[in-house]
């Protein structure tokens, strides 16, 4: 159910079209709540059926003009009651762990590599992350708004960090794996 509240959220910052909105989520909430453009634009005809949202009225009616939304009270009182909320942590998974636990059992071909790729996309995200830390958060930039998004981008930049480390540490202890394929055995890890 988060999709809608992260639209809401974007919509409370600024009313946007359906486009818009794909190139915000593309920029800013895609980096820890993903949508395809098809999912965003669906959840708009859902929180408009729902009355949580409305298009604003078009200056000029003009037929295939973009619509932009605004938030309703409806939805506003919808997200105060989401945000409140409380909700477990989600269990991590992810399906490079899955393969390198497989790989303890029917061998490792093609696993390093993979490894490193997903290190050089860490790092990449990594820099990305630093670079945005550094344009939009300078010193000084204390409002309440200001101090929570940039609790969000910090927690993006300890995730990368960690995953960074991790592949660092991981393709350590391949190279001193031996060469042939572990024997087959159960584990209880």
């Amino acid at each position: 159910m988060s999709l809608p509240h992260a639209i809401l959220t974007a919509l409370l910052e600024k009313p946007s079209s359906g486009l818009e909105l794909t190139r915000r989520f593309d920029r800013s909430i895609g980096y820890f709540w993903s949508a395809s453009h098809q999912q965003i634009y669906r959840e708009l005809g859902k929180l408009e059926a729902e009355g949580y949202i409305r298009a604003l009225p078009a200056e000029q009616p003009a037929r295939g003009q973009k619509k932009s939304y605004e938030v309703l009270p409806a939805g506003r009182a919808e997200l105060t009651r989401w945000t409140a909320a409380s909700q477990d942590p989600k269990p991590l998974r992810d399906p490079l762990l899955l393969r390198l636990r497989a790989a303890a059992v029917v061998g490792t071909a093609g696993v390093e590599a993979d490894l490193r790729h997903h290190l050089e996309l860490h790092r990449r995200q990594l820099a990305d992350y630093e670079e945005i830390q550094q344009r939009d958060f300078p010193p000084g930039r204390h409002t309440p708004q200001d101090r929570l998004q940039h609790l969000i981008l910090r927690a993006g930049i300890d995730l990368e960090t960690f995953w960074t480390r991790w592949l660092m540490d991981a393709l350590e202890e391949f190279e001193r794996l031996p060469a042939q394929d572990p024997p087959s055995r159960d584990s209880t890890v």
